[in-house]
């Protein structure tokens, strides 16, 4: 339970959260990583998939698990989902792309991000381009695409998850049944398969 502002968002719950629901049923965990995220699936070296979040940043892992819960089970056997990504410093045209890719898991992460009684604020990623942009214009399809989700719902995965930090940020239940509440979800529904 959560009794110090301070320590109300601690990497050590939403790891705890996150494998907590997911390591069993999708054999995957969270990892706190260096400067760059990734998802990586499991090999022989490693018999789990990591989702791995940049430099101990807790928005990081909240972006990362939002990717996470959008990509089908084909994608979660692909490094980095086997999407591209241009590094900061991208022309108008790549920032366009990147800004349409980015609309639905910024969408998620500002669902959870709230559900953690946090601020949210999108990610244009692109300090060193050279083309102007539009942030308001990006928060504004990232905010209607959270309301689709709130009024269509979320994808299984994401939905437990929001439900689990619900349950112990805003009503401050212990791990054990914040993670108990977001596995129900997932046993109610199967999964449905995509790419």
């Amino acid at each position: 339970m959560v009794t110090d502002e301070r320590d109300r968002w601690t990497l050590e719950d939403i790891t705890a959260l996150f494998d907590g629901l997911f390591m069993s049923r999708y054999q995957t965990r969270l990892v706190r990583g260096d400067d760059e995220p990734l998802y990586r699936p499991a090999s022989q070296a490693m018999p789990y998939h990591q989702v791995i979040f940049a430099r101990g940043f807790y928005a990081s892992a909240l972006h990362e698990i939002s990717h996470w819960c959008i990509a089908g089970a084909k994608r979660r056997e692909l490094e980095d989902y086997g999407y591209w990504y241009l590094p900061d410093g991208r022309n108008a045209e790549q920032q366009q792309a990147f800004e349409q890719a980015e609309i639905a898991p910024q969408a998620l992460e500002s669902l959870f991000t709230r559900a953690c009684g946090r601020v949210f604020h999108v990610s244009v990623d692109n300090l060193g381009g050279d083309v102007e942009v539009d942030r308001e214009a990006f928060a504004a399809k990232v905010l209607a695409r959270a309301q689709r989700y709130q009024r269509e719902g979320l994808p299984l995965r994401a939905n437990a998850f929001f439900e689990a930090l619900t349950a112990f940020y805003q009503r401050n239940e212990p791990l054990r049944d914040a993670i108990a509440q977001g596995l129900d979800i997932l046993e109610q529904i199967p999964e449905r398969s995509s790419s």
